[in-house]
């Protein structure tokens, strides 16, 4: 009772945050643009230097961005458990499990619902953006904008040979490499089964008090630091865009958020009720404090404590499922991110001229599952994945490397509520995966929201 209470109050406060980080950030954004029409461009420049200022720009050496500090505090406190957190959930999940059957059947199951995942929101984006694309609404006027060099473009099948490291310490030492650290912890799982529990009962132990000592430390960071953080990233993000970056392509922008809208409210939802047969107003309202803290973070990464706590403890999916799917889906599992890279993808090709046929988009989405696949779990790495996606088609042209740049400039709202996606849709999984093997506590999932 008093863990609800504490979720429930965390609940309020980061609402109380999102609102106000909103508020304040709309205020500076509009205080940016009436100094700099009035002539006043040096106060701002003051404001920005003082509060939002990137101290670790070139030529920021003396500013104090007290902002940008406390949020990236906060950021780098989650990302500095990424790794144990990850390894140690998934190796005791699946070293915990000593029917193979039942293991194979929930590995299986997971794979299986990230696809069904990925092909409907994959399928939503892509009617919408070829009726879109072929109407001609994707035309933009990009004139004036300097191309930006952003990603070299790879083949998206590097993803699959890179799951499997050849260092294993390199491996620890890279918070990108989630999926090699994945690989590692379901084999140390099997491993740890086929040995045995009298074998493994130390090794065990050690990674279930390392998990412990982690789990403490990020509730701690979450529930007193995050209200703070998310006011403070909310506030910086909006007050250092300004009009002028988010005039541009309106089209793609009001695109991308509506059916990233859509498909977090009413996709899941769906999902949910037709997947499960259970009703998914109860998923709904108690996933949506790890939305908003996905929104707030744009880190998939920094959302996986409080989700794995809510779903878990508020949605009554069985521990042992919970750390080994929300850990996997935090690696692989990005809907959002796949339709905003269709959409983009569709938006360039539509301001430079390139013709895309339905053939084509299928290949586009096949590559943009692919490389959702291999995203990093942190702030604005779908962006910077995108270009290989553009590399890949031959979308190089300059109209077509300006375009990028618009997309760079106008996306962080956008990634923002991406993360929101993803992390719901790895909570959604859960779900199914364990009602599928009764491992779901509906008294629990079913419980009202105090």
């Amino acid at each position: 009772m008093k863990k609800q209470k504490s979720a429930h109050s965390l609940a309020r406060r980061m609402v109380i945050s999102l609102v106000l980080g909103i508020i304040v950030g709309f205020f500076f954004m509009w205080l940016r643009e009436t100094l700099n029409a009035s002539g006043n461009g040096n106060i701002w420049n003051t404001i920005n230097t003082l509060l939002f200022q990137d101290i670790s720009a070139e030529g920021a050496s003396s500013a104090v961005g007290l902002f940008y500090i406390i949020g990236q505090m906060f950021i780098r406190a989650l990302q500095l458990v990424i790794i144990p957190m990850v390894f140690t959930s998934i190796a005791l999940a699946i070293g915990t499990i000593s029917d193979t059957r039942t293991l194979g059947r929930i590995s299986f199951k997971t794979v299986a619902w990230f696809l069904l995942c990925y092909f409907f929101a994959l399928l939503l984006a892509g009617i919408v953006g070829m009726f879109l694309y072929s109407n001609g609404l994707f035309d933009a006027n990009i004139t004036g904008l300097s191309a930006s060099e952003g990603s070299t473009g790879s083949n998206p099948l590097l993803v699959i040979l890179n799951a499997v490291p050849s260092n294993i310490t390199a491996v620890f030492g890279d918070n990108t490499a989630v999926l090699a650290v994945v690989f590692l912890a379901v084999v140390v799982g099997l491993c740890m089964n086929v040995l045995g529990e009298e074998k493994t009962h130390t090794l065990k132990k050690l990674f279930q008090e390392i998990n412990d000592v982690v789990v403490v430390f990020l509730n701690f960071v979450v529930t007193k630091v995050g209200p703070v953080a998310i006011f403070v990233l909310l506030s910086r993000t909006f007050a250092t865009y300004g009009i002028d970056y988010l005039r541009p392509a309106l089209v793609y922008v009001i695109t991308t958020i509506l059916l990233l809208l859509i498909y977090l409210f009413i996709g899941y939802a769906l999902i949910i009720r037709f997947g499960t047969k259970l009703n998914p107003v109860p998923f709904i309202k108690k996933i949506s404090k790890v939305a908003m803290f996905g929104f707030s973070t744009s880190s998939s990464a920094a959302a996986l404590p409080l989700n794995l706590e809510t779903t878990s403890q508020e949605l009554g999916v069985d521990e042992k499922v919970a750390s080994f799917v929300l850990p996997l889906g935090m690696t692989i599992n990005m809907n959002g991110t796949a339709i905003m890279q269709v959409i983009a993808t569709l938006f360039i090709a539509g301001c430079s001229g390139q013709q895309v046929t339905i053939p084509m988009l299928i290949m586009i989405a096949v590559m943009v599952a692919l490389c959702s696949a291999g995203t990093p779990a942190a702030p604005g790495a779908g962006a910077v994945i995108l270009f290989t996606i553009l590399s890949g088609f031959g979308f190089t042209t300059d109209s077509a490397l300006l375009a990028y740049s618009l997309i760079l400039a106008i996306n962080r709202p956008i990634e923002m509520l991406c993360t929101s996606l993803n992390v719901v849709g790895d909570s959604c999984t859960c779900i199914y995966v364990a009602k599928s093997e009764n491992m779901l506590n509906e008294t629990v999932y079913n419980s009202p929201v105090k």
